[in-house]
Parts: C-alpha cells; structure tokens; sequence
C-alpha cells in the first residue's frame, strides 16, 4: 500500500514567542497571563481564519487516514464515505466513529499511517483488559506536541527560566516525557522527578525552590498532606502554579489545592490516544474550563447513545478529530469524557469544554441513579471538617447495589465533631444525588494515597 504524507504547508508547528505581560486579572501567586503579542499566531486568528485552516488541515488529514489506515479505509468504505465527500467542516459528521476497541483490534501498530522507520517514539496506556493502547509519533509529531504543551504552561502562567517539578509518571505513559519536552520547549527548567517517592518528591521541592509543578491533582493533595507530615506548611513553599491533569477534577478541589498551597491551579486536558497531555489548557486570566487548541484538534459533542452531534453548550461526550497528526492520525474519536463545547474567553476564536468531571465509563448506575466520584468529591469538599480523602465501595446484598463512603476523618478535630460531619454528608448525598448511602468515618492516614492516577471506586460486587 503506498504511503501518503501531511505536507508541511498544512501542518505547521505552533511556534511562537513566549514571555510575561500584564494582568487583567489578579491571580492567587502574582502570576501575570501572557500578553497577547507573545501568545502563538494561531492563537491570535479569528473565528473564520481558524475554521478555514481547520478544513484545509480536516481533509488533508480524512484523505492520509483513508490511505495508509486499514481500518480507516475498511470503515469509510462500510459508512459509504470517501474523502472528497468531505467539503465542510460539518461534514466530519459523515465520518464513522473511531473506538478504543478499534484501537484494541489493531494492536499493536495497526493504527500507523506512516512506515515503521519514521516512527520516532512509541507510547501506551495501561491495559486494563490485557492489550494497552498504542499511539505512534514521527519526528514532527513530537515538535507539534512539544510546542502545544509549551502553549499550555504559558497559558497557565509559567515562563521560560522558571523551574518545573515534573511529577507526572515517566515511561509509556505520555505524561512524563510528553511535559517534559513542552518544558524544554518553553525555555523553562525541568525537574524529571516523575511520580511516586513523595517524601523524596517533597525534599526536592524545598531544596530546588521550583516555580511550578505538574502532576495529577490528587497527587498534589497527598505531596501537600506529606508536607504537613514533615512539619513544611505547604504555602511556604517557592511553588506559584500547579499545571494539573490526567483525571477528573473538581473546581471545589481547585480551592482545596489553592488554599492549602497558595498557588494558581489550572486544567490541562489530554489523553493518549489523541496526542497525550496539551490538547487543550485553562488559561490564567479566567481560569474557566480548557480552550481547546482548534488548529490542531476538531471537538465535537454527541449523544453517547445516539452518536447525534450536539449543539454548542449542550452536554454529551466529547469527540476529537486530529487534524496535524502523521503517525497516529484519529477520526471522531470517542472519549468518553463528558462535558460541553463553550465559546472561547481568554482565546476568543478557540472554544473551551466545561472542566471534565465525568466519564460514560465512570458511572455508577446505583438502585436506577446514575453518579459519579466527582459528585460525591463536590459535596464533601463543600462541608467542613471533613477531608478530602475518600474512596467508594460498591457491594451487593442479595438484588440490591449498596455504597459506602469511607472517608478519613479531620486529623485536628475530634472524632465527635467529624461523626456529626459525615452525617451532613449522608443526607446531602441523599438530598443532592438521590442515593441513600453509608458513610464510613476512617482514621487520618488509613485510606491508600495516590501516586499518580488515583483509583477512587472499588467494585466488590463480584
């Protein structure tokens, strides 16, 4: 099969300078947002001037898919589809759906549009179901990727010559060299710590005084919970941001993390099979949801039951088409992230996603309510004296589902004080979700802490 490549007139990378400007609005650690002649050209475009590089860089990208993908030629051909079909970008709508079974099917390098020999890295994910996710990436695809986490962190704030602790797991995860590099690219200093360690995590905080750290947030709250343990208030700490990400995240838990830190937390959204970290960034100055990098990534919303596409501001799952991707091209792909697409603020002609807190593979459909962790995460994050340190345990007796939440108690309270807390959690999860469920008051330090990817449900159902 002959092998067709993206020129380079219709990707181009997202070089662009960086540097600090002036605030339009205050941030917690004094941090000014990029001002608008340091920020990409791409993120200075219009509406009408995006959109149409969309479907320069949307057909070109359908038409090398279709000839170098199997899969992506046997689908189109099934859906009745051909690249010339594809005239708009509503068009993409005629385009089948890309599924992490059909990455699955063609484990482990089906996927490639591009010759081994111009694969420059390989990545996966974690297999939960025995074969990991497999993405490619040619030497292009690794610049455009670097220089898009190197928007990001300047979006949140971070400048070059500052110093970055980068706590996100290194290896196959695209986590930890995929910032790492955005860092370089920045012109800020790397710290490689990667995940786990945290005493040793919080001994380089103190002694190297870094500016910035990037981990999951859950992963900040133990590293701040770990600091406290070492007699290190956490505000006193050198850090002023938290680039956050890799699951779902509350807005209450951003004020957790603010507070106890005294730093600016923001949402970096990404996943592996689109690119990794960096598809899209909360930006400083309003700090309301990810804008999505357009130039390079397509958004839809749908219905996750009918595949219908949704209007603007309708919530539904979220669906992405890469649009500057050689080796690893995806079409509509379903991300089971739920959310809805916004119009741009801080990058007017870019839209946002409202900050994904919910996945259609994270429900928990408990006695006909459907919910999910960061709900329960909301509302106990919304009651003093309680922490925020909690699991949640599905059983079954007999027909009926049961949930409990096991949630430590506050270490500087007595146990009274936080028993009459976890009652006001119990009836506001009845009253706010609809499910009667058991509360579990634990000791300080008795539930597992996270190092990474925090596992917050356990199903014992069997």
């Amino acid at each position: 099969m002959s092998t067709t490549t993206l020129s380079p007139s219709t990707i181009s990378s997202t070089g662009g300078s960086t540097g600090a400007g002036g605030a339009t609005r205050p941030s917690i650690s004094g941090l000014a947002p990029a001002a608008s002649d340091a920020l990409d050209v791409e993120e200075r475009m219009t509406r009408a001037e995006l959109e149409a590089q969309q479907l320069e860089r949307l057909q070109q990208t359908v038409r090398h898919a279709y000839a170098n993908v199997p899969l992506y030629t046997r689908k189109f051909d099934e859906a009745g589809v051909h690249p010339d079909d594809i005239r708009t970008l509503a068009d993409v709508a005629k385009l089948p759906f890309t599924t992490k079974a059909d990455l699955r099917e063609t484990y482990p390098f089906g996927m490639f549009a591009v010759p081994m020999e111009q694969v420059a890295r390989i990545h996966a994910s974690s297999g939960t179901t025995g074969r990991p996710t497999v993405v490619g990436y040619t030497k292009g695809d690794l610049e455009r990727w670097a220089q898009l986490i190197a928007r990001s962190l300047r979006a949140s704030g971070i400048r070059p010559g500052m110093k970055v602790h980068n706590a996100y797991g290194y290896g196959l995860f695209t986590g930890g060299l995929g910032a790492h590099a955005g860092i370089e690219a920045l012109g800020a200093t790397v710290i490689p710590m990667s995940g786990g360690q945290t005493a040793r995590q919080v001994q380089l905080i103190m002694d190297f005084e870094p500016d910035a750290i990037l981990c999951t947030p859950s992963y900040l709250l133990t590293i701040a919970d770990a600091m406290v343990e070492a007699g290190i208030d956490p505000r006193s700490t050198s850090l002023k941001v938290a680039v956050l990400g890799a699951e779902p995240w509350t807005n209450e838990m951003r004020h957790e993390l603010e507070d106890r830190l005294g730093i600016d937390a923001l949402d970096i959204y990404g996943l592996s099979e689109v690119m990794g970290p960096g598809v899209g960034n909360e930006c400083l100055e309003t700090k309301d949801g990810p804008h999505i990098w357009e130039d390079h990534f397509l958004p839809e919303i749908i219905d996750g039951d009918s595949g219908t596409v949704l209007a603007d501001g309708e919530m539904g799952e979220l669906v992405f088409t890469s649009l500057t991707k050689e080796a690893f091209p995806v079409i509509r792909y379903r991300t089971r992230d739920l959310t809805r697409l916004l119009p741009g603020t801080a990058r007017p002609a870019m839209r946002r996603i409202e900050k994904i807190t919910g996945r259609n593979d994270d429900m928990i459909i408990l006695r006909g309510v459907n919910l999910f962790p960061t709900q329960i995460e909301e509302i106990v994050l919304g009651i003093e004296h309680l922490t925020p340190h909690f699991i949640l345990e599905l059983t079954r007796n007999g027909r009926m589902d049961a949930m409990a939440v096991r949630i430590e108690r506050h270490p500087d309270l007595s146990r009274e004080v936080c028993e009459a807390a976890s009652v006001v959690l119990a009836k506001k999860i009845k009253v706010l979700i609809g499910s009667t469920v058991e509360v579990r008051l634990e000791e300080p330090g008795a539930l597992p802490r996270s190092e990474g990817k925090y596992k917050r449900v356990y199903d014992l159902r069997g």
